[in-house]
């Protein structure tokens, strides 16, 4: 079992691209909790040169609420991450986590059946850009 999703996009830019997977992401129940621009970071902090590359976490709060009352330390593995990458011409990769991965280690049976439905809204998200 995989551990992310992934699909390849044709964009004029990383910014126009993650309107559209925010869009989709919305149209799913998930808001943008957090953002990390690794290629700023890589640069920053280490002078390394990265392509285009966003991390957002992205978060479902009615499921984040039925996971947390489930499972109160469940909080160390969330959000949802999906990343936006560059790749070459204008190509992006968005990947998004497999929650059911994610959860594996998680021994509460309560959490299995909300990670597969979080996985199909995600999946449905990524479909939709």
């Amino acid at each position: 079992m995989s551990y992310y999703k992934e699909k390849i996009f044709k964009s004029p830019s990383i910014e126009e691209l993650r309107s559209k997977v925010e869009a989709a992401l919305k149209e799913e129940g998930f808001g943008i909790l957090t953002e990390i621009d690794v290629q700023a970071t890589m640069k920053k902090k280490l002078d390394k040169d990265y392509p285009p590359y966003l991390i957002l976490g992205a978060c479902n709060p009615v499921f984040a609420d039925k996971v947390i009352q489930a499972e109160p330390h469940i909080g160390a593995l969330l959000p949802c991450n999906v990343t936006i990458r560059g790749l070459e011409d204008g190509e992006y990769e968005v990947a998004i986590m497999d929650p059911i991965s994610a959860m594996a280690a998680v021994q509460n049976p309560e959490i299995e059946p909300l990670a597969g439905e979080v996985k199909q809204k995600l999946e449905r998200a990524l479909n939709s850009i």
